[in-house]
Order: C-alpha cells, then sequence, then structure tokens
C-alpha cells in the first residue's frame, strides 16, 4: 500500500514537472521601468538546474509555464495607508497594490496563470 502511494507522489512530481516545463507565449510588461529589461534567476524544482531569464518590456516571448505564473503572482507591493476604525483608533491598511510588471498571455487559455478575464464580449445575432 506505501509503495503505491510513494508511486504514485512520483507520478503526480512529474506531471506537475512537465506541466510547469511547457511553454506558454506573451507580453512582457515592465511598469516600473517603461523600455527596460528585466534580469532574474528562477528554479522551480530541488535539483533543477537554474536559469537566467532578460525580460525587455513589450516583449513578446514564450516562458515556461512556472516562470509565467512567477512573474504574474509576483510583482507586486503593497502601499499601506492610515484609517481609523470603528473605535477611532488609526490602523494600518492596504491601501492599494503596485504592480512592478506582468505577463501578459496570448494564449487561449489564462486559467492556467490564474487570471481572470476582465472584458467578456457581448455576442448579438445577426439576422
Amino acid at each position: 500500500m506505501a509503495e503505491a502511494k510513494k508511486e504514485k507522489k512520483v507520478t503526480n512530481f512529474q506531471y506537475l514537472k512537465d506541466k510547469m516545463a511547457e511553454k506558454v507565449k506573451g507580453v512582457f510588461h515592465f511598469y516600473e521601468r517603461p523600455g527596460g529589461t528585466l534580469e532574474f534567476d528562477y528554479k522551480f524544482f530541488k535539483g533543477q538546474p537554474v536559469e537566467r531569464y532578460h525580460l525587455s518590456d513589450g516583449e513578446r516571448c514564450e516562458l515556461p509555464l512556472g516562470v509565467a505564473k512567477h512573474l504574474c503572482t509576483s510583482g507586486r507591493y503593497p502601499i499601506h495607508e492610515n484609517k481609523l476604525d470603528e473605535n477611532g483608533k488609526p490602523v494600518q491598511v492596504i491601501g492599494k497594490n503596485v504592480a512592478r510588471y506582468s505577463f501578459e498571455s496570448l494564449e487561449f487559455t489564462d486559467i492556467e496563470l490564474g487570471r481572470k478575464d476582465e472584458f467578456i464580449p457581448e455576442v448579438t445575432r445577426v439576422e
């Protein structure tokens, strides 16, 4: 029984590694430095080699899904504001999150990147 669970975990882990290595096409946006280049090292799984990425603002590129997800979720920082709570005491709250950079997928399925479509077109029937 324990061997079957271990084999299933290894199979699921290999599936996840393969999924994160799939290439997705998209456009990189660097809001912090328009026209600039972002350089970073990335490794998703232990034992994998560290890869260096150079992405320029507005560049169309093909990246592994794991890197694309990282770009969609990591490039934000909060700006805190001071407000009064219901008792009149000052408290700090997150006023807004500022995006440093993002990756806009050109693939059909943005669900993979954890994004929701903001615009849903209205379809009208022509008779």
